[in-house]
């Protein structure tokens, strides 16, 4: 055994030799070898090294305190949570003293401790600024969406400004850690190593069993009810362990194919609806929209959601309780696709980023209509890639996306951030026109996302707010925000409107994903359940008004089942229990849901029964083709000349990108010298990371200084 440990402090001692040769190695600047250390700071540092057992306790409890600070933005609130659930605190000081006890495996401890030292601070600094523009704490999960926030620049969730900040301050750490680690003095430990590191994987192993035997005695809990309220109560470093280490679903104790098959009998239900009866389906998520009549302290010169109260009053509505507060569109969107529910994953979890990557297909509203005759479609003014929605769509069945890269975007609000949402409306009807008979079409909007201005824009003021009590800060923002809501107002207007004009019979499930990021409180709105948006319905063929409180799980569902139409295992379940009145915080509710979708997303589908049910589509993106029809030179430049072009539109030569420029959506613009005859062109609708959505007919160059060349 004593050898074991020997062989593990000799891998330990290379890698130390080798980073301190790639350390010696790196030049230190000249300022920051100016930079020098008080005789204080060595004598405390030695001090530190030398009782570090004993001082690592109040640096745990000190550390914690920051981080939970950074999360509060609030002293105050801080001491509150010391106060109010002090062993909550100890846990999470007692999860740092752990990470702390890393600093014995090295000779370099003072070094070790201010790396573990970083990354806690970075944790803590990144959550407090999330926390800043959402409701909704930092996760692991979020870690998936760095390269989603990367297409985000210029929206206020990342600017160019916040990376250069972020960048010149990690390497100024990074530098001064080359100078710690070569200047900084090594201890000299009178116990072994093998020792050393026995003790320091007990810490580790005592880690779950602490944590159980809190949860126990309910210091802590397993599950969060409410992601946000999680981490406030039990602390960031467990909320944020949690997301690290709980993800997924666990497997069902009853879970077998007996019990699956017998839940799959019991709730499923023939289809009874007519073929000529059946309506096109339109489900409309609307981005952070919210009845601001709800908000106690808000004010407005006039009602900014004059249609949708309207919709109020003469088709169904009620409360739709979300999965999320603040962000996590994918989440709100999860549910109401696939009638399957978040609660059952990990804290924070998207399941598009993560269970979704390894399933080769998921059951949805989408591919469970197929059977009878519907096509589905996609309509979204934001990036195809973004949250993974291209790889979502094709495993719930979609045959076509039609992103912002196939759209030819020209407007968008005042503050530059986002696409306008009228565009949607001629991209819907194109897509519902693309294929024959009923469609399921499921369209996203973003003209009310965040992040909202905190000075005021003189010439968007159409709606008047005053919010009692509040900063003017905080007015700005949500004078902005209810100006917004009430264009989406009349976006919904419209695009019923439109629909109506096709003379089909439709129905339209419009619903907000979430709150908007504004840090309401429970108590400021009439809900008292920041977890609540509504929904609204509208229909052209004399549906009854029927309001019923909903979780977004439920929605489609519910008005499925209104319809005659009963198709798909999920939404099977939720119909029966729905309309035999179970309720959904029930047991009996949950437990047939987790079984079904730990069955269909993580088991053996044995709810299939053998049959290759609901596979996943061939997704088209876009439902008008690219084409390349002429083109002529000019000043320097090749014009090149066709249809459905868009900013993200680029020309390929001879299978390379060049550089290119946007006229319209008739007309591109290259380098003359880019091209020369015989070479050969198209034109690609790039999302991010350079992904080929759509690609245009190919055409040979052959290009005479005065002539116009005709496409073959």
């Amino acid at each position: 055994m004593k050898n074991f440990f020997s062989k593990i402090g000799n891998f330990f001692k290379n890698i130390g030799s080798i980073i301190s040769g790639i350390f010696k190695k790196i030049p230190t600047p000249k300022f920051i070898i100016k930079i020098k250390e008080s005789e204080k700071l060595k004598k405390f540092t030695a001090f530190l090294n030398k009782y570090s057992f004993i001082m690592h306790i109040p640096l745990s409890l000190a550390m914690c305190f920051v981080i939970e600070w950074m999360a509060r933005h609030s002293f105050v609130k801080t001491c509150v949570f010391v106060g109010e659930h002090t062993g909550a605190f100890l846990y999470n000081s007692f999860l740092i003293f752990v990470l702390y006890s890393l600093c014995y495996l090295f000779k370099r401890q003072t070094f070790c401790r201010m790396i573990v030292s970083a990354v806690i601070v970075m944790l803590g600094i990144t959550n407090g600024i999330i926390l800043l523009n959402r409701v909704t704490p930092f996760g692991f999960t979020d870690l998936n969406l760095i390269t989603d926030l990367l297409t985000m620049q210029g929206t206020g969730y990342f600017t160019a400004g916040q990376a250069a900040i972020a960048i010149v301050a990690i390497l100024i750490y990074i530098l001064l850690m080359i100078k710690l680690f070569r200047k900084g003095k090594k201890v000299t430990y009178k116990t072994p190593f093998w020792a050393r590191l026995i003790i320091v994987a007990l810490c580790f192993v005592s880690i779950p069993l602490v944590t159980k035997f809190l949860q126990n005695k309910q210091v802590l809990t397993a599950y969060f009810g409410n992601l946000q309220q999680g981490y406030y109560d039990y602390g960031f470093l467990y909320g944020f362990g949690t997301s690290v280490f709980d993800r997924g679903m666990s497997k069902p104790l009853v879970y077998n194919e007996e019990n699956v098959l017998a839940l799959v009998d019991e709730t499923s239900e023939e289809s009874t609806i007519k073929e000529d009866e059946r309506p096109n389906i339109v489900v409309v998520l609307l981005e952070s929209f919210y009845d601001v009549s709800q908000i106690d302290f808000i004010e407005t010169s006039e009602d900014p959601l004059p249609y949708s109260h309207s919709l109020e009053k003469e088709f169904s509505t009620g409360q739709l309780t979300v999965p999320v507060v603040g962000a996590g569109t994918c989440n709100t969107e999860f549910e109401v696709l696939t009638s399957m529910s978040c609660q059952f994953l990990g804290p924070g979890e998207y399941p598009q980023k993560t269970v979704l990557k390894d399933v080769d297909r998921c059951e949805s509203v989408a591919s469970a209509l197929k059977s009878l005759g519907y096509s589905s479609h996609v309509v979204h003014n934001n990036g195809g890639n973004f949250y993974s929605r291209r790889n979502a769509f094709t495993l719930m069945g979609f045959d076509s996306f039609q992103s912002k890269e196939m759209l030819d975007i020209t407007e968008y609000t005042p503050m530059g951030s986002w696409p306008t949402d009228d565009i949607l409306i001629g991209a819907s009807q194109d897509a519902m026109d693309s294929t024959p008979g009923p469609d399921v079409l499921y369209t996203i909007t973003v003209g009310t996302h965040g992040d909202y201005p905190k000075v005021p824009y003189p010439n968007d003021q159409a709606i008047k707010v005053k919010c009692n009590g509040k900063s003017e800060e905080l007015t700005n923002q949500w004078t902005y925000y209810i100006n917004r809501a009430h264009e989406m107002d009349t976006f919904m207007k419209n695009y019923c409107e439109s629909l109506a004009s096709r003379d089909e019979k439709t129905i339209v499930i419009f619903f907000g994903d979430h709150l908007p990021t504004m840090g309401l409180t429970e108590d400021e709105i009439s809900t008292h359940d920041l977890y609540k948006t509504k929904y609204y319905i509208w229909n052209n063929f004399g549906m009854s008004k029927e309001d019923m409180e909903l979780t977004s799980y439920q929605l489609v569902p519910r008005f499925l089942d209104r319809l005659g139409i009963h198709e798909g295992t999920v939404i099977n379940y939720n119909e029966c229990r729905t309309g035999d009145g179970v309720p959904v915080s029930s047991d009996e509710y949950k437990d047939g849901l987790r079984l079904l979708q730990y069955d269909l997303l993580y088991g053996e589908r044995y709810a299939y029964k053998g049959q290759d049910m609901y596979p996943a589509s061939n997704l088209i993106m876009g439902v008008k083709d690219v084409v390349v029809e002429r083109m002529y030179r000019f000043d320097n430049e090749v014009h090149i000349y066709g249809q459905n072009f868009t900013k993200w539109s680029k020309v390929y030569v001879n299978g390379k990108k060049v550089a290119t420029g946007y006229k319209s959506g008739q007309c591109l613009t290259i380098d003359e010298d880019a091209v020369k005859n015989g070479d050969t062109i198209v034109v690609n609708q790039l999302g991010s990371s350079d992904t080929v959505f759509r690609t245009s007919n190919e055409m040979i160059v052959n290009l005479p200084k005065t002539e116009v060349l005709q496409a073959q």
